[in-house]
C-alpha cells in the first residue's frame, strides 16, 4: 500500500509539475509548437507521397518491374507500426523530447542510406528503419498536444494537425515530381534528410519538454504487451480498428499502386501524375473537413454506419463495371477520388469510437489503433505489388474487399449492439437535439 501511495503522489507531483511548465508558455509560443507539430507530423506523409514519381527511375536502376517498387512502401509501413507502438511507453517514461529527438536522428541517417542503395532490397530495408525514426514525430505531435492544450481545444488543435497532414500528400509528389525531373532519385531522399536535419535544430532549440518524464512507467514487453491485448479485446476496440485497418488498407493499397495506375497503365506523364495524386489527397481534406460539419447534426456512429455502405457499393460499383467492360480513366480516377473522399469521414471518426471506451489507456490505445491500421495496410500494399502486372483488377478487387469487409463490421456492431440505452442516450444528449428541443419549447 505505502509503494503503491508513494507511485499515486509522484504521479501527482508530475501533474503539478507539467501545469506550471503549460501555465509559463505564452499563447505566441504555442502557435510557434503548433506549426512545428505540424511539420513534424508532416513527415509521415511527405516520406510516402515524394518519391512516388521516382518508382520508374527506381525501377528502370534496379532492373525490377516498377509494381515491385511498392516493397519499399509495405516495408515502411510495417515500420510505422512497430515504431508507434514503442514510443508510446517510451515517450511516457523519457519525455517527449528525448525519444523524439532519437527517432529525428534515425531518420535522417536512414533516408542518407536510402539514397546510397544498392538494390531493391537494400532499400525496403532502409526504409523499415526509417519508417522507425519518422513516426516519432507522429506520436509526439499528438501527445504534445495533449500536454499542452485544455481538453476543450485538443480537438480543435488537432484538426489543424490533420489539416496538415492532409495537405502534405498534395504537396509532396509535385515536389517529388520537380526534384526528378531535374536530378535522379536519390536526390528526393537527400532532399528527406535535409528537411528533418532542419526539423530536429527546431526541436533541440525550439520545442520545450511538454511532460516531466514518469520513470515508474514499465518497459518490459510482457507487461505492454498485456495492457495491449486487454485493450484489442474490447468489443468496440476491435470492430471498430478493424474498420479502420480495412479503411487503411484500401487507402495504401491504393497509394502503393498509383504510380502504377496513372504512369503505367493510363500513360501519365510524371508531372501530370502530381497534380492528380494531389487532387485525390483534396478529396481526403475534404471529407474530412464536411465530416466536422456533420458531426454538429449526426452522431458518430450514424456517419460511421451510412459511409461505411456507400463507400461498399462505390468500390463494387467501379469493379464491375471496370470487370465487365474495361477500366477507363474517366471512370477509375472519380470512383479514386470519392472512395478517399468517403474515408475522410472513416477515419476520424472510427479512430474516435475506437478510443471512446478508454480514459487511463487513450494513449496506449491510439498507439495501438495506428499499428492495427498499418498492418493492415502493409497487407494491402503488399498484395497489391504482388499481384500488379498489366491490369489494374487486382487493385480494384483488394480495395473492394477493404470496403465491403470494412462494411460488414460495422452492420455487424450496429446488430449486436446498436440497439439499446447507450445509443438512444447518445442521439438524445447530441447538440443538435438539444438545440431542437430548446427551440420547440
Amino acid at each position: 500500500m505505502k509503494l503503491i501511495g508513494r507511485g499515486v503522489y509522484k504521479n501527482y507531483l508530475c501533474s503539478l509539475k507539467n501545469k506550471q511548465i503549460h501555465n509559463d508558455i505564452s499563447n505566441r509560443k504555442k502557435n510557434i509548437i503548433v506549426l512545428l507539430l505540424g511539420t513534424l507530423i508532416a513527415i509521415g506523409p511527405f516520406s510516402i507521397d515524394t518519391y512516388l514519381p521516382a518508382f520508374k527511375q527506381i525501377a528502370s536502376d534496379f532492373n525490377v518491374e516498377t509494381s515491385a517498387v511498392g516493397l519499399t512502401l509495405t516495408t515502411y509501413f510495417i515500420g510505422i507500426g512497430i515504431g508507434q507502438l514503442a514510443y508510446g511507453p517510451l515517450m511516457d517514461k523519457y519525455g517527449r523530447r528525448k525519444p523524439l529527438i532519437a527517432g529525428l536522428i534515425i531518420y535522417i541517417i536512414m533516408s542518407l542510406l536510402c539514397g546510397l542503395a544498392w538494390n531493391l532490397w537494400s532499400l525496403a530495408f532502409f526504409r523499415f528503419f526509417m519508417a522507425l525514426g519518422g513516426c516519432a514525430g507522429m506520436v509526439a505531435s499528438k501527445a504534445v498536444v495533449r500536454d499542452y492544450f485544455d481538453k476543450d481545444k485538443v480537438a480543435d488543435v488537432l484538426s489543424t494537425l490533420m489539416l496538415i497532414m492532409g495537405v502534405a500528400p498534395i504537396i509532396a509528389p509535385t515536389v517529388g515530381g520537380f526534384i526528378i525531373s531535374s536530378f535522379h532519385w536519390e536526390m528526393v531522399f537527400f532532399c528527406l534528410a535535409a528537411f528533418a536535419s532542419f526539423m530536429l535544430f527546431n526541436v533541440i532549440y525550439v520545442l520545450p519538454e511538454s511532460a516531466s518524464p514518469i520513470k515508474s512507467t514499465s518497459l518490459r514487453p510482457s507487461k505492454v504487451a498485456r495492457e495491449y491485448w486487454s485493450i484489442y479485446k474490447n468489443k468496440d476496440f476491435f470492430l471498430f480498428s478493424t474498420t479502420r485497418g480495412f479503411a487503411i488498407g484500401a487507402l495504401l493499397a491504393y497509394v502503393a499502386s498509383a504510380p502504377f495506375v496513372f504512369i503505367e497503365f493510363f500513360g501519365l506523364s510524371e508531372d501530370l501524375f502530381g497534380y492528380i495524386f494531389g487532387g485525390n489527397a483534396a478529396g481526403l481534406i475534404l471529407g474530412s473537413q464536411l465530416n466536422r460539419l456533420f458531426l454538429k447534426r449526426f452522431t458518430t456512429f450514424q456517419i460511421t454506419f451510412t459511409i461505411a455502405i456507400l463507400m461498399a457499393l462505390l468500390t463494387a460499383a467501379v469493379t464491375l463495371y471496370s470487370w465487365l467492360i474495361q477500366p477507363q480513366f474517366w471512370v477509375i480516377y472519380p470512383g479514386l477520388f470519392i472512395m478517399l473522399f468517403f474515408i475522410g469521414f472513416q477515419n476520424p471518426n472510427v479512430t474516435a469510437l475506437s478510443l471512446q471506451p478508454f480514459n487511463l489507456q487513450a494513449g496506449s490505445a491510439s498507439a495501438l489503433v495506428g499499428a492495427v491500421s498499418m498492418i493492415f495496410g502493409s497487407i494491402a500494399s503488399t498484395l497489391v505489388a504482388q499481384l500488379l502486372n498489366d491490369s489494374i483488377m487486382p487493385l480494384l478487387l483488394i480495395i473492394t474487399t477493404c470496403s465491403i469487409a470494412g462494411g460488414l463490421a460495422v452492420v455487424y456492431y450496429k446488430i449486436e449492439y446498436g440497439h439499446g440505452y447507450a445509443f438512444a442516450k447518445a442521439y438524445y444528449h447530441h447538440p443538435h437535439r438539444i438545440k431542437q428541443r430548446k427551440e420547440a419549447a
